[in-house]
This record gives C-alpha cells, structure tokens and sequence, in this order.
C-alpha cells in the first residue's frame, strides 16, 4: 500500500541523520542514538486518523496497513506497534469473543467449565486462522512499504499466563491456581497455552517484522501476587523468549499495573525491552533494567496524554527522558494503548520533546 500523504522518507530525513530503524536498534542495543526513539501503541487513534471503524481495520490487513502509514507520515515516529486485540489467541482457542464495531475484541465467556477438561482441548492451528492471518499480512505490508526506515514490531497477543486465563476464564482460573491439587492441570493448559503463543511468534518471525511481543497483564501484581507470577507467569514467558531469540528477533514483554515487586523477575525472562505502564515508577524501573534491558514507556495514556495539555506532554515527556539520559536504553511510549480520544496535538508535543534530545 501507498498513501496519498507525503512520503514519510523525507520528512524524517529532513529533521535528523538518523532513520526511526536505526534510532530503535541503537536504544534496543545500548548503543548512542541521537535522540530518544519513539515507538507508539496508537492504532485505535490511527484507526480514528485514517476514518476507519475498529470493525473495518480487524477485517483488512490493507486498512491496518494505511492506517499506520498514514499514522507515521501523521506524527513522525520512529517504531510500529502493529496490535489489533487481545483476544486473537483466544478466539483461535475457541475462547467466544466479542466484535464491537467500535472498539478491540474481547472475549466473553471461556472455553473450560472446569481445569480438569484441559486434556480434551484439541491441538490449534494459527496458520489456518483467518484472524491471524490478517495481523501477520499487516506486518508483511508495513515491512515491504518502510523496509528498514521504520521500525516494525509484531506484536502477538498473549503470553501463556494471560491466555490461560482467557480459556479457562479468570475469575475460575485465579481459583484453580489456589488449590494445589490442581497444578497439574494448570501445567498443562500453561503448555497448551505456550504452544499457541509459540506458534504466533513463529509465524510472525516469518513476516520480516524486526521485533516481536506479548503482553501478559494478567500475571502482573494489579492480579496476582509476585509468588504466583514467579512460579506459573516467569518461566513460561521466559520460553517465549527462547523462541523469539532462535529466530534472531529481539523480545519485548508488556505487563500493566505497577510492576516494581517483579520487575527483577521479568528482566530474568531475557526480554530485550520491558514495556511498563505509567503505575510503574520509571526511577525504579531505570536501575532494575540498567545494561540488561530497554526500558518501553511509561507515560499515562490517560491524564497525560488524553486529557492534559501540549505544554504538560511536553514537560513530562522531558522529566521521563531526562531519567534515562545516562544509558540510553530508552524508548519512548504511552504505558499503554493510547486511546482514541487522544487529541493529535498532545501526540506531536510528546514527539517534539523527543525530537529535541537528551
């Protein structure tokens, strides 16, 4: 796809030497990059950019496309969040979900009625899911359109702990976890769960995207508590890892809700970047990540971003940047998807601030 906008080469090309690529791989890398990239979760606001329904952009991967060309050549931002739901796995697990014309899917119900029927869930095939599909031919065009100008990740739904929440339902799975005589059950819709996960980034790995994720918010300690997350959250994300780094892709791992109690959990995961919500302090966050990991955000998508003022993104966006001016390994972002509401002019102050440096 092509968009009738100006062409997104030469205006970043005019502001800085550096492309939003090799801005992103020098913060990912702990290299020096001339000033912080910035990388947004913003498709419901490219979707409202571009006059598209949520309904029409998860039907077409051509949509989803411009939409996010037309997003860049909008704003200017250096890296692509290609995200369409959370419950894409889910739904391909035989989860029921939920398709309102105006906002994400969401699951409604669950596929287990008890934690003892995971032994008769049949085995899934994502590259025969016309869902996934359509998320994996996104990235395919957004890549063939930016090449490496623009910074492409792949983001792939759920880590194995959210999505077992999602099959089991998470009111009964939060009690299951609670019973000791049913752990091994609750392995064994865990490894269900990361064999899905698996097969996502295996398939997105295919589609050229330079960078991989999930989320897995309901692991974090807004949910349960860090002993859960250690024993049944960690491990699992740690594996989705491996995957990511056999195929030479570099990880992200998103958790919302304020995150200080596993953040050194998380960094052992081996994930490249941590994406962390506003709740999170970035003071704390800086030195649990420091030379192990990129640190992904963290400013409020909501008070902040939606609802303050130019002059208010811009003087927060600079107190978080001057955080991380030492290391680097910073990426700037919302904590969380930004919101559609969110007005354009806070978004172009927030990258201005970047755009002037450290």
């Amino acid at each position: 796809p092509r968009s009738t906008l100006f062409p997104y080469t030469t205006l970043f090309r005019s502001v800085t030497a550096m492309n939003g690529y090799q801005r992103m791989r020098a913060a990912l890398e702990g290299g020096m990059p001339d000033a912080p990239p910035v990388m947004l979760h913003i498709f419901m606001r490219a979707a409202v950019d571009s006059g598209v329904s949520i309904a029409m952009y998860r039907r077409d991967p051509r949509t989803v496309a411009r939409c996010f060309i037309e997003s860049v050549e909008r704003y200017g931002y250096d890296g692509i969040v290609v995200d369409i739901d959370t419950a894409t796995l889910a739904g391909a697990a035989g989860v029921p979900v939920l398709y309102p014309d105006d906002e994400p899917a969401v699951c409604r119900g669950a596929r287990l009625s008890s934690i003892g029927e995971v032994s008769d869930l049949p085995p899934v095939d994502l590259a025969a899911n016309e869902r996934v599909q359509i998320w994996l031919e996104s990235v395919r065009l957004l890549k063939s359109h930016f090449g490496d100008e623009v910074y492409v990740r792949g983001n792939c739904d759920q880590c194995p702990f959210s999505l077992s929440a999602l099959i089991r339902g998470a009111g009964d799975w939060m009690m299951d976890l609670m019973d000791p005589a049913n752990e091994p059950a609750v392995r064994d819709l865990l490894e269900y769960s990361t064999t899905i996960t698996n097969q996502f980034i295996e398939l997105m790995a295919a589609t050229g995207a330079h960078m991989v994720s999930n989320g897995d918010s309901s692991a974090g300690p807004s949910v349960v508590s860090p002993r859960i997350y250690r024993s049944y959250a960690q491990p699992y994300e740690a594996r989705v890892v491996e995957t990511a780094h056999r195929l030479g892709l570099p990880y992200a791992l998103h958790i919302c809700g304020k995150t200080e109690p596993i953040l050194g959990d998380m960094v052992l995961t081996g994930a490249d970047a941590l994406e962390l919500d506003s709740l999170t302090d970035p003071t704390r966050a800086r030195d649990a990540l420091a030379g192990r990991a990129a640190f992904i955000g963290n400013l409020d998508p909501t008070s902040i971003l939606a609802l303050s003022t130019p002059e208010d993104v811009e003087a927060e966006t600079r107190r978080l940047m001057g955080l991380f001016a030492a290391g680097r390994r910073f990426v700037l972002n919302a904590g969380c998807a930004i919101a559609p509401n969110t007005p354009p002019e806070n978004i172009h102050a927030m990258i201005r601030a970047a755009r002037a440096g450290y």
